[in-house]
């Protein structure tokens, strides 16, 4: 069981980060979402929920996959703050869209 928690750095990073981003539109989580995964490589979809706001990760993620954006989804268990364990997806970036060249 995968026990690990959001270190105070990965989450103040995740703060400052959604404060940057102002709405809760589709669009504007996507940014975040993909903003954050550059920031931090990966993310899982409780520090999406808890830290940035997002309320449908998994969803979020679909949107970034159709962009073109490569995410890896790792299962892992983590404890809640209620002190339940749940099994979460982490995602991984692995690589982003290719930037389309000019000719």
């Amino acid at each position: 069981m995968d026990e690990k928690k959001t270190t105070p750095e990965k989450e103040a990073a995740l703060k400052n980060l959604r404060d940057q981003f102002k709405g809760t539109d589709t669009s504007t989580q996507i940014n975040l979402l993909a903003a954050a995964l550059r920031l931090c490589s990966s993310i899982t979809t409780y520090e999406a929920s808890r830290w940035l706001d997002i309320y449908h990760p998994a969803g979020r993620i679909k949107d970034l996959r159709d962009a073109g954006f490569e995410i890896l989804t790792l299962w892992t268990v983590v404890k809640t703050e209620a002190n339940v364990s749940h099994r979460i997806g982490r995602y991984v970036l692995i690589r982003e869209p290719q930037q389309e060249q000019a000719a």
